[in-house]
């Protein structure tokens, strides 16, 4: 069975994917990190009988059980640094959570590289998502012109959203937007234009009722085409995506980003 601690283990995502790997007969579950909390039982918490592991504060005393990967579902604050170390330490990493960008995963990359040892990270584990991003990647070929809008609930820290910047970065590699007026000629507020993330004008809304949703708007004369993605307000449909990450982190080098890598591309079907 391959070996996993869940950083974030009590969490939104992190409990749903607790429970998934304590009812699983494909892996172990080796360590649990949460800030809350700390030498209580994980089984127990997440509603499962008592499993032997309790909750760590810190990375080390999680990682004094081998370890073969960790999923990390916590806060753009401290992820980075986490993935880092745990590279450095030969462990292979999922990364659920958001506020990296491209640039960081270079980085990423490079100490993965480095140390012979894969991480995947997804914006969004789901299965529709992943096809909203496979599907826009299509679309980018034949369509000049999009832009994404990305909601999330109000209390949601970081923007744009994982899945969105993920999908503009990935559509940075098909091409970019095209824009009849540069940004930078806008009368006005230029910064109700959003973000240019990698080419790619991107508006975050922050309002209660949202959980996670994202569209991507392609523009020609006279049609017009959405792509979108809505979450509901649980966390099963990121628990299947996770544990294949899981699985296919085993057999990776460096950074592969995006569930739609592992299930569309070339990489899949070989």
């Amino acid at each position: 069975m391959i070996r996993v601690c869940v950083a974030g283990a009590t969490g939104w995502a992190g409990s749903a994917v607790t429970r998934a790997i304590l009812t699983s007969t494909d892996f172990a579950l080796s360590g649990a990190i949460a800030r809350k909390r700390v030498g209580e039982d994980i089984g127990s918490i997440v509603g499962i009988a008592a499993c032997g592991v309790p909750i760590s504060a810190t990375f080390d005393d999680a990682l004094a059980k081998n370890t073969d990967v960790l999923i990390d579902y916590t806060g753009p604050e401290s992820v980075k640094m986490r993935v880092m170390e745990a590279v450095r330490r030969g462990v292979r990493v999922v990364v659920g959570t958001s506020g990296l960008a491209a640039d960081d995963y270079a980085d990423i990359d490079l100490e993965a590289r480095r140390h012979g040892t894969g991480v995947v990270a997804a914006g969004n584990f789901s299965i529709t998502a992943a096809l909203a991003k496979h599907c826009s990647l299509i679309a980018a070929k034949y369509l000049p012109a999009w832009e994404i809008i990305d909601y999330a609930d109000a209390a949601k820290v970081d923007a744009p959203s994982g899945s969105a910047r993920e999908l503009a970065e990935a559509l940075a590699q098909v091409r970019k937007s095209a824009k009849a007026v540069a940004v930078a000629d806008t009368v006005g507020a230029k910064d109700a234009r959003g973000a240019d993330i990698a080419g790619t004008q991107v508006h975050s809304l922050r309002l209660p009722s949202f959980v996670i949703s994202f569209e991507t708007i392609f523009g020609l004369p006279d049609e017009r085409l959405t792509i979108r993605h809505d979450s509901g307000t649980g966390a099963q449909p990121y628990v299947a995506g996770t544990l294949l990450a899981v699985q296919e982190v085993m057999n990776l080098t460096g950074v592969v980003r995006g569930l739609d890598q592992l299930l569309f591309s070339e990489r899949a079907s070989s």
